[in-house]
């Protein structure tokens, strides 16, 4: 980490093991407006905003360090990782101006390299951020679909514009709106919507592309997180959500680096919450909440608000709930899917990964968003074995070099490549992940190292977290990393919102809108909705 940010941040300092501030005894005597379950980044910016709006927050979270998915960890030594969130490109500007971030040290670096395939027959692309340096690439590639892609592209970007446009008409900034509302905003275009609500990732790239190389190089842009396949309705909206972030207001969609590792943006907004007045606790799991009384802790004491936001996973608050749980809300929680199919794997390298395609370990494509690609019938099977339990033969991935950008988060001449894969059951068929969690890390391994010439003997260790460890290491019920799937049935006003039937209770994490991803945008709207500013 860089020494910069552990003298700026407090709780950098800390690597977010914050313990307790004041004796239980203390905190239970204190007079609180509102507590906050759960320090992943969307509570510590709720707390934020309430604290900053002049209440007594209390933020109680059951493991000893801040952060949740977005946090930083030492799974080898020398070496600090996020175990899941790995990049950061859906951060709202709003959150990160009012929290002053860039002021505490937070220091974004955009994925310059773009985006990189490669591919089994020896060829690759590398869709360069640079336009001019991208479509010379693409008319070398495959020059019949230079105008398609583009095409592809402005529909997104124009989707973005209507709907997120860089100002107080951005759609994520309160309320969710109604179909009707999103329609209206999208003048009606038959395109538009189909992109949003009803096309498969299958369908867009097949409307616009014809090269099937660059069809699979996008496919698995549209099932990011997400237990479907890429031929299921209303998948392309993943990929508009993930092509929605303006945390660069020049240059929407772009995903980058954090300095320091991502566990970053939870470290600063900690300081930041705690600057505006919010007290922060770690080591203290919550047993029950109690509507309009406050919560019970494991340790048997009460601690009193009116008010209680949970940044926990729906599913886990219906637990801490137990028998006060409005009947008709449990059945709107468990309607929503919540089973993960993705499997994160970091590795600790010697050398970066030396693709065949474009020999080397320090190129242009080392500081992309890379992809290993599957066909159209490997995509089908592997989600049909996993549905079924198995692991399938060959695994999607997507890659990030995170020393190419941040040496300082490795020991000197390593490297960290942060490896994002699908699909993989929850459950085992045969086995289960404490027998099978090394051969699930060998595929992994195998689905990357079938492009390159050093794999797997570059690799110095691997970590392998698979669904149930993600729930146990995390809170995250089922392994999902949005708390719950982000279709287009669980989205937009479809989505819980931070209001729940129970007195003095609300959401305030990932399971609300505007969705998944380290945005802290919803924890923004649920602060606001308590204060009555919306």
């Amino acid at each position: 980490m860089p020494s910069n940010l552990v003298q700026r941040s407090a709780t950098a300092r800390a690597r977010g093991l914050l313990g307790l501030p004041a004796p239980i005894r203390d905190l239970s005597a204190t007079s609180w407006d509102a507590i906050v379950v759960g320090a992943g980044h969307n509570g510590l910016a709720c707390a934020f905003y309430l604290a900053r709006a002049g209440k007594r927050v209390l933020v109680l979270e059951a493991r000893e360090r801040v952060g949740g998915a977005c946090t930083l960890e030492e799974p080898f030594p020398g070496y600090h990782v996020s175990p899941c969130a790995y990049l950061a490109g859906l951060l709202h500007r709003t959150v990160i101006d009012d929290m002053e971030l860039p002021r505490r040290g937070f220091t974004w670096h955009p994925a310059v390299g773009g985006y990189f395939v490669p591919f089994e027959d020896g060829s690759s692309i590398l869709l360069w951020e640079e336009a001019d340096k991208r479509y010379e690439e693409l008319r070398r590639f495959a020059p019949q679909d230079v105008e398609g892609y583009r095409a592809l592209n402005a529909l997104v970007d124009r989707a973005v514009e209507l709907l997120r446009p860089g100002d107080e008409r951005d759609l994520w900034l309160g309320r969710a709106p109604s179909r009707d509302q999103i329609e209206d905003r999208l003048g009606g275009d038959a395109d538009l919507i189909n992109l949003i609500f009803e096309w498969s990732m299958a369908d867009l790239v097949e409307r616009y592309l014809t090269d099937e190389r660059l069809q699979m190089a996008l496919l698995g842009q549209g099932v990011i997180g997400t237990n479907a396949s890429p031929f299921d309705k209303g998948t392309a909206s993943i990929y508009y959500h993930h092509s929605s972030g303006r945390i660069d207001p020049e240059r929407p969609g772009l995903w980058g680096f954090v300095e320091g590792g991502m566990g970053m943006v939870s470290f600063l907004m900690c300081d930041a919450a705690q600057e505006a007045g919010a007290t922060v606790a770690t080591g203290v799991p919550v047993a029950q909440i109690i509507p309009g009384e406050g919560v019970l802790l494991e340790g048997g004491e009460r601690i009193h608000a009116p008010v209680v936001l949970s940044n926990a996973d729906p599913q886990i608050t219906l637990r801490l709930l137990g028998e006060a749980a409005d009947p008709a809300w449990r059945a709107q929680v468990e309607r929503v899917p919540i089973e993960g199919c993705t499997v994160k794997v970091n590795l600790a390298l010697h050398e970066p990964p030396n693709f065949r395609a474009r020999p080397g370990t320090d190129e242009p494509h080392h500081r992309a968003q890379i992809n290993t690609p599957l066909t159209k019938v490997q995509w089908q099977a592997g989600y049909d074995a996993a549905q079924r339990g198995e692991l399938p033969d060959v695994l999607w991935t997507e890659d990030y070099l995170q020393t190419a950008f941040d040496p300082s988060i490795a020991p000197e001449g390593k490297h960290v490549l942060s490896v994002f894969s699908q699909y993989v059951p929850y459950h085992f068929a045969e086995g289960d992940w404490e027998s099978r969690r090394a051969e699930v890390g060998q595929r992994v391994v195998a689905s990357i190292g079938r492009f390159c010439s050093n794999l797997p003997e570059a690799i110095i260790d691997m970590e392998v977290l698979g669904p149930p460890d993600i729930e146990e290491r995390v809170g995250l019920t089922g392994g999902h990393i949005f708390q719950g799937e982000c279709l287009p049935e669980y989205m937009w006003s479809q989505r819980l919102t931070p209001e729940t039937p129970m007195e003095g209770v609300y959401l305030c994490g990932a399971a609300t809108y505007p969705g998944g991803s380290v945005m802290g945008v919803n924890g923004r709207n649920a602060a606001l909705i308590v204060l009555g500013e919306l």
